[in-house]
């Protein structure tokens, strides 16, 4: 290379993602081994060649394409963005390649192959942030957002708090016996009490105290007449915030932790009296005791600080969610309950279920309502009356609230969403039988129910019916998928591209509707594939690849892509926060960086490929 062009190689390639990452001396080294070439418009690299030497390519200037060897798009690339990556690792068989088009004149630079490699034996820590695996990439990227520092106890596992020292005993054990089982043997303050191989009930040391010494009650008694019943429980991978929530809701001090109905540990009120902030579980416990919906907006300014310090403390997005869904959902049983105090006692059996992104337990700041009224088969004319005043006192608080009005009316108030059991079961038969746009729009808000107050019974027998309906509909995923991929993800947003024309968001990228809506679309046609009753995203695409229907690398990928996504919005609704402003899904792709058009470019791609899957799998059933 001239040496007089090395100076503006080595300041180019060192303020780009990932060479910024990398000591100025290392820089250097690969700067002066870069080659630089001019390819003409029209004019191809063929990155498939066997024959040629290989190497990294970084643009320098102009505008390419890489295309698959169908023809079909898989990236375009401007300035400052890379390509290439494949051919760093010689132990991947990319039986997918593709060539790289000028669609005008560019400039590049290459660096070779060997000269990377040269690298990453000296300094393998270096290895990921070119890997030739998007995904790889993706958790570099997110490796750099998201800090590991101490998060607090609240958004951690109950797995990582919980004592595994726990008495388990069975039911026909005398008191005594289960005395001693907790005092001596076990040294623990809590038994959990089986009865043929399930879990039946609870005793406390303190229930020993006030069941048993106080009222003088036979010691030898079995333990089954002074147990507390049916208790409540959590699992391993509950969040502690979730378990702190239930312990103050249910005014409990113990809770066995419990896998495939096999007790492992006891979370303990004394595990959660540690130096940490807890600020989600005060804002619930405010929320709980509530008394009007005066007070309940006037709460409204600690939960964006709590979802503020979720995203400043670069909490992962599936947690975030989690914690601002168990803030929604307290705010809705609250408002419930008021109502209740003024109306009177239910005239009959009742589930207000939620749906769209808060049964999903992804809420974000912008999360509006989406919610229903099941009801009992023998409610009334007169039992409607009373749930049409419950709906609106419900929705219009949380309105107060910051909890917008569903725009498409799906809430309760409108008596299409306040029906009986049977009446919803039809809903989702001729949804299924018969999924013309409007019923396939509403089946996609209320594919995904979850009870926030109410009757549970009535969600478990919708989840049931649905499933049976689609397993006797083989059409219905086809039709699912030719929906939800009608729109693709924008590969070519940054060559000069915009998606919004006009209006006040003209020149942005909607990420809600280019990217988080497909990815979730795709996981909840897998999670219907395989008939998984989970709701999460993340959830939904590990129940796929549990059953064998999507591969572990494309479940990698997928994730990869999903949770860098969601860190990217919340980062700029925070930001917008901050600012005053009221937060959107709408970004400027001028604001973004090197880093930034890197990652979202793989997670495009990404989406796009799995769309191409699905359309495969699903698309002719």
């Amino acid at each position: 290379m001239d040496e007089s062009l090395l100076p503006n190689v080595i300041q180019f390639i060192g303020q780009i993602d990932p060479f910024d990452k990398l000591p100025k001396a290392v820089v250097r080294d690969l700067a002066e081994v870069v080659k630089i070439i001019y390819v003409s418009q029209g004019e191809v690299v063929d990155l498939s060649s066997d024959n040629q030497e290989k190497h990294l390519y970084i643009v320098r200037s102009g505008a390419m394409e890489q295309r698959k060897k169908s023809g079909v798009l898989r990236a375009r690339l401007e300035s400052e963005d890379l390509f290439g990556f494949t051919f760093l690792d010689s132990d991947v068989d990319d039986d997918q390649g593709y060539q790289a088009i000028a669609i005008e004149p560019c400039l590049l630079y290459l660096i070779p192959h060997s000269a990377l490699q040269s690298l990453f034996t000296k300094t393998p820590e270096y290895a990921e942030h070119f890997a030739s695996q998007a995904q790889v990439r993706l958790n570099s990227a997110l490796d750099v957002v998201w800090s590991n520092k101490e998060k607090g106890l609240f958004i951690r596992k109950v797995k990582d708090v919980a004592s595994g020292r726990i008495a388990v005993v069975t039911a026909d054990m005398s008191i005594q016996a289960v005395a001693h089982e907790m005092r001596m043997i076990k040294r623990t303050s809590c038994a959990v009490i089986y009865e043929d191989n399930k879990i039946v009930g609870l005793i406390t040391d303190r229930d020993m105290t006030k069941r048993v010494i106080v009222e003088g009650y036979p010691i030898d008694n079995p333990i089954k007449d002074v147990m507390t019943s049916n208790p409540l429980t959590v699992a391993p991978d509950d969040l502690v915030l979730q378990a702190a929530s239930l312990m103050m809701q249910y005014n409990v001090r113990n809770l066995p932790v419990v896998e495939d109905n096999k007790v492992v540990g006891l979370l303990t009120t004394t595990h959660l009296v540690q130096n940490h902030r807890m600020q989600a579980i005060f804002l619930i416990e405010k929320i709980k005791y509530a008394v009007s919906v005066k007070e309940l907006a006037e709460l409204n300014p600690e939960r964006q600080a709590i979802f503020e310090a979720l995203v400043e403390g670069k909490v992962v997005p599936e947690t975030i969610g989690k914690v601002m869904a168990m803030i929604f959902d307290a705010y809705t049983r609250r408002l419930i309950n008021i109502m209740i105090d003024q109306l009177g006692q239910p005239p009959c059996e009742f589930a207000w279920i939620v749906a769209g992104s808060h049964a999903r337990n992804e809420v974000h700041c912008l999360t509006d309502q989406d919610s229903a009224i099941v009801l009992a088969d023998n409610a009334t004319a007169n039992d409607r009356i009373y749930f049409k005043h419950l709906a609106e006192f419900v929705t219009q608080g949380l309105n107060r609230c910051d909890y917008p009005l569903c725009t498409g009316f799906y809430m309760p108030t409108t008596e299409k969403w306040c029906q009986p059991l049977s009446m919803w079961k039809q809903y989702y038969k001729k949804w299924v039988a018969n999924p013309e746009y409007e019923r396939l729009l509403n089946i996609s808000v209320f594919l995904e129910i979850r009870t926030a107050f109410g009757n549970q019974q009535f969600e478990h027998e919708l989840h049931e019916s649905m499933h049976n309906h689609i397993r006797a509909n083989a059409e219905f995923l086809g039709i699912l998928v030719k929906d939800a991929t009608n729109t693709s993800p924008p590969l070519g947003i940054f060559n000069s591209l915009v998606l919004e024309k006009s209006g006040e968001n003209n020149k942005t990228l909607n990420i809600k509707k280019y990217a988080i809506n497909l990815i979730i679309d795709l996981a909840r046609i897998y999670a219907l594939a395989v008939g998984s009753d989970a709701l999460q995203t993340e959830a939904r695409f590990q129940a796929a690849n549990d059953a064998g229907v999507l591969s572990d690398d494309a479940f990698k990928n997928i994730m990869g892509a999903y949770r860098f996504i969601l860190s990217f919005r919340y980062s700029h609704q925070l930001t917008a926060l901050k600012e005053g402003k009221v937060p959107n899904n709408h970004i400027n792709p001028d604001t973004f960086g090197s880093f930034e058009r890197k990652h979202l470019k793989d997670a495009f791609r990404i989406i796009a490929d799995q769309q191409d899957a699905a359309k495969l799998r699903f698309g002719n059933i």
